[in-house]
């Protein structure tokens, strides 16, 4: 019986053994290519845009599910965590260092592009900072599946992330970027800026004349390509970002906190009890932000150029990171300026 079982155990291991090397390597999950979603985007994307079908689902059949992404966008912390816990996440004494010296190493570069756009230097390094620590963190996930598993396992935004990852296979046509190993952000944004696919193939900018647009290594085209995106969504040369706002004893505002529209006007705000102390006509558009603080509420009053910066996150607490970071920055390089 004992030596049945030794030779039984034999035959097993000589099978196992005897087959190909990539057989017994773990197997990760993929997509089903005959989804009929998938199937649909696939007809769509090669109909609209001449690509080839092979290479369309060989390149899918690459991609892998990752459910830790799902996790990731049902508790962005933009929405789930508080202003004054946010802020402090951001504005950091080592980031505003790493702020200050990305300022001197690049000052060539970021004036020109000021002038030349119309955004001062400050607000294109805070969006670098807060998006990716000025380059440092990019993102470990692969773009490739991080789009997919959003355009096919995730419901509540599938039509974006269809239209993203069809924008990426376009995309990696046009600035040739290896689709296997480009990795961004767990929403598939990409490079020192955090761009989606669209907005890479709208916004990036070849600042070098290299024919290369280059958005993790060339710091050229990363200035050049925010800048291009602020100045696009309307971003006003000179104009008020942020204000803090006064209350009166008795206030009537309401306040949206989802929502970041330029519905009211300085005067309007005024009339409901909310003072800020610049002398802006009260024709100006504003927004009422509410910033609330560890011991309670708290408010600021938002312009243009604030509504400008959430077109890159429509988050106002993203904008507000993004300005505060920034005013740390200037105040530090202007103060170390004789």
């Amino acid at each position: 019986m004992k030596q049945r079982l030794v030779l039984a155990l034999w035959v097993v291991l000589a099978a196992l053994l005897a087959q190909p090397v990539f057989a017994l390597r773990h197997r990760h999950p993929s997509f089903d290519l005959k989804r009929p979603e998938i199937v649909s985007f696939v007809n769509e994307v090669v109909a609209r845009n001449g690509l080839k079908r092979k290479a369309v689902l060989a390149l899918l059949a690459k991609a892998e599910p990752q459910p830790k992404i799902i996790e990731a966008m049902t508790r962005p912390a933009e929405k789930v965590t508080p202003w004054w816990q946010y802020h402090d996440q951001f504005l950091t004494p080592e980031r505003i260092d790493l702020g200050v010296e990305f300022w001197n190493e690049h000052r060539e570069v970021l004036e020109h592009v000021s002038s030349e756009r119309g955004v001062p230097p400050e607000y294109i390094i805070a969006i670098i900072g807060v998006e990716t620590r000025y380059g440092r963190s990019t993102g470990k996930y692969k773009v490739l599946d991080a789009l997919a598993t959003l355009a096919f396992d995730y419901p509540p935004r599938s039509d974006f992330f269809r239209s993203e990852l069809e924008q990426f296979l376009l995309l990696i046509n046009e600035d040739k970027l290896n689709p296997t190993t480009t990795t961004g952000s767990y929403a598939g944004a990409m490079g020192a800026p955090q761009f989606m696919p669209s907005t890479y193939r709208h916004y990036a900018i070849d600042a070098d004349s290299d024919n290369n647009r280059d958005l993790w290594t060339d710091w050229g085209d990363i200035i050049a390509s925010v800048a291009n995106y602020l100045q696009d969504k309307g971003w006003e040369p000179g104009g008020p970002v942020l204000a803090e706002a006064r209350l009166a004893p008795d206030p009537t505002f309401q306040i949206n906190p989802g929502k970041v529209d330029l519905n009211e006007t300085v005067d309007d705000l005024n009339a409901h009890g909310v003072k800020i102390d610049l002398p802006l006509a009260g024709t100006t558009p504003a927004v009422l932000i509410s910033a609330e603080q560890k011991d309670g509420p708290a408010y600021r009053v938002g312009f243009k150029n604030f509504y400008v910066i959430t077109r890159y996150n429509g988050s106002a607490r993203y904008a507000m990171s993004v300005y505060d970071l920034a005013q740390a920055i200037a105040q530090r390089v202007h103060g170390a300026q004789p």
